[in-house]
Order: C-alpha cells, then structure tokens, then sequence
C-alpha cells in the first residue's frame, strides 16, 4: 500500500489582510505549514491556524521564510549561513510556542519560498537550515524539494526528511521548480495537477518542461494556499489519491510505519 501526505501553506494573512482559505482547506489535507510572521503571518494569525489545524486533526509544521513581508518572502536575499540558522531557529520558536500552549506537538520544518529555493541548490544553506532544525528538536521532519541539497543535509544529520514534490507547480529537466517568473510556472487546471501528482506518486516521475521524464520521489505532496486553485486542487487531489488507492496521511504518521 502507497501513502503520501498532502500539506498546505497556510496562516498567511497579516493584520487587516486576509489570504487564502484555510479552514476549508484543512478539510483536505493532512499536514498544514503555518507562517511564522517573517514573510507573512502575525502572532494573532499564528494562534489561530494552530488551534484551527489541531480542531481538523491535521498534523502542524513551522514555515519559516526570509523576513520580507512585502515580497512575500519569494524575493531573493543574499544571506549567510549563519542568518539562514538565526531565522529558522527563531521562525521555529515563534510557532512551537503557540503549539505547545495547546498541549500539541510540532511535526515538522517546511522553509518557504526563496528560501526553501536558495536551500534547494546551496549546500551551505541547506546545512544550516537542518542545523537549526536539529537543535530546536532533532524529532521534527524536515521537508525539502525532492532530490535537493536540503534532503541531503537533513538526512545527513540525522533528521527524518521528507521529498516534497508539488502539485501546481511545473519542472525542469534537472528536477527543479520552474522559475516563477516563467510563464508556464503555474499549473491551472485541477485535472491536470492531480494527473501529475498520481503519477509521481505512483510512478516516481514526473514530465519536464522540456518534454523528458524526471525521477522523483512523492513523500508529501505541496499545495499552495494562495493559489487561486487552491481548493479546488485540494478536493481533486485528494479525492483523485484515494480513488488510485493511495492512503492520504500526514507524513509522521508514514514515517512510523517504515521505522
């Protein structure tokens, strides 16, 4: 039997601002990546994901980004090591606050945006950023884009790393994420996302943009909150996995079961 975690950034709404649909969402997925107030979130919508998360069941990781609000934290920025380890830790801190004043256990580490990218490629930043996962708590999981520098150096510490490939987002021949400045970074249609998740979930590959077959490895599979699909892609691909007979669970509990 095939399993796979479905998660969702998510608790991205700032002040007066109000982004994405989370509580509906949350109906669909098993493992929620909630903002931790560097390139979205506050404190007030930090606590509130987190409760709204644990009332659905749905498993809770830290989204820590670089600290840009108004870009979003998908701006590069030309950081060190050392800054990488600082904000992890902190963005980590922020957010495990909130989740033990409920009672409730983190599950894992899932970086955001240009961060999560820079990381993807960079040795240097990817150490750091496991680093800092391992020292806040060597239990937590780390998510990485599958294949990357960050899978290899959570797993090279020790840490229990999950490959994340994504649903709405089209791949190079390398395996990396098209740029979202290119046009066809987007993938619009929900037929054509869950098309794609089976497959990398079932098959292990996934079609380039340049028309070639990509290994991959599918442990937890990426929606984004903010996308204007993003729902609709949820309810699709869930549906669509266990329709294929693939059991949709949060990643914690698929990892327990290969140990």
């Amino acid at each position: 039997m095939k399993f796979v975690d479905l998660n969702c950034d998510m608790g991205e709404s700032f002040g007066a601002y109000t982004l994405g649909r989370d509580a509906e969402i949350l109906e669909h997925v098993t493992s929620a990546n909630i903002a931790c107030g560097f390139h979205a979130g506050d404190a007030g919508t930090m606590r509130k994901t987190v409760k709204l998360a644990l009332e659905k069941g749905v498993a809770i990781g830290a989204h820590p980004g670089l600290q840009d609000l108004i870009g979003f934290g998908r701006r590069r920025m030309d950081i060190t090591p050392q800054e990488a380890y600082d904000m992890v830790v902190y963005q980590i801190g922020a957010l495990s606050g909130f989740v033990r004043a409920e009672g409730a256990v983190m599950q894992h580490v899932k970086a955001h945006g240009e961060l999560y990218n820079m990381a993807a490629g960079n040795p240097g930043l990817a150490e750091a950023i496991a680093e800092a996962v391992y020292s806040v708590d060597p239990a937590l999981i780390l998510f990485g884009l599958a294949g990357s520098e960050l899978v290899k150096a959570g797993e090279k510490l020790g840490l229990r790393t999950a490959s994340e490939v994504f649903s709405d987002r089209t791949y190079q021949s390398d395996g990396s994420l098209t740029s979202r400045r290119q046009p066809d970074a987007m993938i619009e249609s929900d037929e054509e996302s869950a098309g794609q998740v089976i497959r990398m979930v079932n098959e292990g590959k996934v079609l380039s943009r340049q028309g070639s077959d990509v290994a991959i490895q599918a442990d937890t599979v990426c929606i984004h909150g903010d996308g204007a699909h993003a729902l609709e892609f949820a309810q699709q691909i869930n549906a669509s996995l266990k329709q294929a007979g693939i059991t949709v669970q949060a990643i914690g509990k698929s990892l327990s079961r290969q140990s």
